[in-house]
């Protein structure tokens, strides 16, 4: 694994929505949330159907999310597919 290079884009952000944005707005589940760390987007993980963190970060290049799970304390660069453990 690359160790990431984009940590400096994290801002303090909250999240936007308190379930994945886009499947609130279509009336659809998931399975897990993501919280982009650099504007605060809800979305739902890659084992979810519509896979909406993924898709937001390939719309925006945000590079880092965090699993929004309770008991879970990590995060993803996507740009270094990196596993950032705190």
């Amino acid at each position: 694994m690359a160790e990431c290079t984009h940590l400096d884009q994290i801002k303090d952000v909250k999240p936007k929505t308190r379930g994945c944005e886009e499947c609130l707005q279509m009336g659809d589940t998931w399975v897990h949330l993501r919280l982009c760390l650099t504007c605060g987007h809800v979305g739902c993980c890659d084992q979810s159907k519509n896979k909406h963190a993924t898709k937001h970060f390939h719309t925006t290049q945000h590079p880092i999310i965090e699993s929004l799970q309770p008991g879970e304390d990590w995060r993803w660069c996507y740009l270094d597919a990196d596993l950032i453990e705190e």
